[in-house]
């Protein structure tokens, strides 16, 4: 579907802040804007599957306008629907998506060697992944979200970070201890490393390949980094990240595509906060554990900061929503240069509709004052 003339984009706020450009407000989105807190998310969804939702164009479509129309004139930004666990599957990996548990790997990657019976490994590492047959869906569902928006709003286009990818193929699922990831990279961590390439490599494709489809601007999670010590962090997640930042405006120069803004969000990991600022991307997004006035001292007008009110202020008083609303402006230098406002994280589904509207509201009248 790629190949198509969009329409003009007539908001293009969080493209000139991601780029460090004096804006008049600063731009705001929601990371899971298109969510199971709205109650027209379960309606479109039905009863299907939740990997079947991304695999479908149509639907995946249909869930990335839902904010944009409910909340519309307050969002500055639309993000696809779908999830950062495309990639392992595209990787011949089978993800469930199992309901109240989450993700569910029937077949871990549980060891970095072939044995008797299992090349699991080797398997993975040989496999020569066909970005637009096997993530087609995707792009797809990118490409028809951008006729659809009409150019109301930038479309964000994402993939999961190696290191929390990793982490994600050897647990089998989501996990508290780590116990198995950690293994592998003290382990095993020349075979962690290689994998932890294959990975990157397959993320910038990936990521070259949404642009072409029509994203405007992407975002690396690297939800599990803050799993991670510093001295760690260095090793299994900072020079994927740094490899992805400067790999794919390459890839993009070669597809005869311009350079897009590129976000990280290392969420857990303030120790690496100047790392990251040096990392090449343009933005980093900060979660509710870092001092809006701290990291901009670190930042040094180096990278736009993305962030980072605490999801949990949305099940607080307005007057609660309001003052997290005005020390984030505050915090980050009144909020017209080097900000684009959003959570510290995910909406969490038990929140009220009409308190994420009053918390975007506000971010439009504080932070445009």
């Amino acid at each position: 579907m790629a190949g198509n003339n969009f329409e003009p984009l007539r908001n293009d706020l969080i493209l000139r802040a991601a780029t460090g450009k004096h804006v008049d407000r600063p731009p705001v989105w929601v990371m899971r804007q298109a969510g199971r807190y709205l109650p027209d998310y379960h309606k479109i969804k039905g009863g299907r599957d939740f990997f079947a939702c991304c695999r479908s164009p149509e639907i995946a479509c249909a869930l990335t306008l839902l904010p944009i129309d409910i909340y519309d004139g307050l969002l500055d930004a639309a993000i696809i629907f779908s999830d950062i666990l495309v990639i392992p599957q595209a990787l011949g990996m089978v993800v469930e998506m199992v309901e109240g548990k989450g993700p569910h790997f029937p077949r871990r990657l549980e060891r970095p060697r072939a044995t008797e019976g299992d090349r699991q490994y080797d398997e993975i590492m040989e496999k020569d992944v066909d970005v637009k047959k096997e993530l087609g869906y995707v792009l797809d569902a990118i490409t028809l979200t951008r006729q659809k928006l009409g150019g109301r709003v930038p479309l964000i286009g994402f993939c999961g970070a190696p290191w929390t990818l990793l982490s994600y193929m050897v647990e089998g699922g989501g996990t508290k201890l780590f116990i198995t990831a950690k293994t592998w990279i003290y382990k095993h961590p020349e075979e962690s490393k290689r994998l932890l390439q294959k990975i990157a490599d397959l993320c910038v494709e990936f990521l070259a390949q949404q642009v072409v489809a029509g994203a405007q601007m992407i975002q690396v999670f690297d939800s599990w980094a803050g799993e991670l010590s510093p001295t760690s962090f260095k090793s299994f997640a900072l020079p994927y990240l740094k490899h992805i930042a400067s790999a794919l405006p390459k890839r993009l120069g070669e597809l005869k595509q311009g350079r897009v803004p590129m976000t990280v969000f290392a969420k857990g990991a303030w120790y690496a906060l100047d790392d990251l600022c040096g990392s090449g991307f343009d933005v980093v997004s900060l979660d509710w554990l870092q001092d809006p006035a701290e990291a901009m001292k670190v930042a040094q007008g180096r990278v736009t900061l993305q962030g980072n009110a605490d999801p949990g202020i949305l099940y607080g008083t307005k007057e609660a929503i309001t003052n997290v609303v005005e020390e984030m402006v505050v915090g980050f230098g009144g909020g017209k240069q080097g900000w684009i406002a959003n959570l510290g994280h995910g909406i969490t589904p038990l929140v009220q509709p009409e308190d994420l509207r009053f918390f975007l509201e506000e971010i439009h009248r504080i932070g445009g004052r």
